[in-house]
């Protein structure tokens, strides 16, 4: 045996138990596991890897999930990530062959509704939404809570990117999984669709709570006892401006998506988007009336306001009327003249007082006729 064989085995021999060492400690060294010890972060909510739409048993880093996917047929990734860092997005990027441009977008999470093509790769972009319960509706109350979506379709792999809370993605795989395995045997699309479902009937759910606060607001407005405070409707105002930048670009990229030129889409996955597409439909419409609705409670109350300011100045006016009769009549008599009519009257100060309450009372009631009062 050569001196350089009894080294590589003496070698061997020694890094062995170190290797079994710190397997047990969990510290093994990178060149032991060179593809499986990269570590992700915490970025990574699900990795897996499904075949003939079924999933395949075992975790799987990313990069081995795609090697995967590569050497078998009909078989794709799906990559969950939840608020990546600007590294661990550049990791998953190089694994997976994504566009600088689409991972900025990804990171900054600040995008408007969109389709884009990166060459193979189509990046879809949603804005999620979930509604916030409030025991009542203030100045400063949040019904309203948005998000970003972003998914990243290829041959082999969908990416999906959350940002928020809104729109969680575990009963939507474990959906697809259990019950929805012939549609996810379309490949990556499949899953684009049902995320976007996701996100739409959400939409749906907000849309119909919002309008419950609608009518809170519009029956508080016209209520005899206090109407509503002109900050809380333009608050709502403002919640529904965030709601409508969510759902109305994104009929822009369903339009595409459902489009019959478009072949990059299954023709069967098409039909689905297509009744994600009508919910969409429904609540942008929703959105818009409820928008017609508040801008008429705004104006309705901005006008109560007015109603209310007027009536302040007619009382106003109308008791500085009756107070004025007896300004002028005791301005008159406290001049001190000498030569003034009733002065030395034994019974003048109890007329004068008789004919100032007489007038008042009359004045009391001609403005109470009119309204005044």
């Amino acid at each position: 045996m050569s001196e350089s064989s009894i080294n590589r085995s003496l070698s061997r021999a020694w890094t062995a138990p170190v290797r079994a060492m710190n397997r047990f400690l969990g510290t093994a060294d990178d060149g032991d596991r060179p593809q499986r010890s990269r570590d992700y972060g915490s970025a990574v909510v699900d990795c897996g890897l499904y075949i003939d739409g079924k999933r395949v048993p075992g975790e799987l880093t990313p990069d081995e999930a795609l090697r995967e996917a590569c050497a078998q047929e009909n078989a794709f990734v799906w990559l969950g990530l939840h608020e990546p860092g600007q590294d661990e997005m550049s990791d998953i990027a190089r694994t997976y062959g994504l566009h600088e441009l689409a991972v900025e977008d990804a990171v900054k999470a600040d995008q408007r509704p969109k389709l884009e093509q990166f060459g193979a790769v189509q990046f879809l972009v949603l804005r999620t939404a979930r509604y916030v319960p409030h025991s009542e509706l203030t100045e400063t109350s949040q019904v309203v809570e948005t998000g970003q979506m972003m998914i990243f379709i290829g041959e082999r792999f969908v990416i999906t990117v959350r940002h928020g809370d809104a729109s969680e993605l575990s009963p939507v795989r474990a959906n697809l999984e259990t019950e929805r395995a012939a549609l996810l045997e379309q490949g990556p699309w499949a899953v684009a669709y049902a995320v976007t479902d996701r996100v739409v009937d959400i939409y749906v759910e907000v849309a119909d709570q919002v309008e419950a606060d609608l009518d809170i607001i519009e029956e508080s407005v016209f209520s005899r006892e206090s109407g509503a405070k002109i900050q809380q409707i333009y608050q709502m105002k403002r919640e529904l401006v965030e709601f409508r930048r969510a759902v109305v670009p994104l009929q822009r990229p369903l339009a595409t998506i459902t489009g019959t030129q478009n072949r990059l889409v299954p023709k069967e996955i098409r039909r689905y988007f297509r009744d994600v597409q009508d919910h969409l439909t429904r609540t942008v419409e929703q959105v818009s009336s409820y928008d017609d609705l508040l801008n008429s409670i705004l104006q309705a109350r901005l006008a109560q306001v007015t109603v209310d300011q007027n009536n302040d100045m007619r009382k106003i006016a109308a008791w500085a009327g009756i107070s004025a009769v007896w300004t002028a009549i005791a301005g008159v008599y406290g001049m001190n003249f000498v030569h003034m009519p009733e002065t030395t009257w034994l019974y003048g100060y109890p007329a004068m007082l008789t004919v100032m309450v007489s007038i008042s009372v009359l004045l009391y009631r001609a403005f109470r006729r009119n309204g005044w009062l």
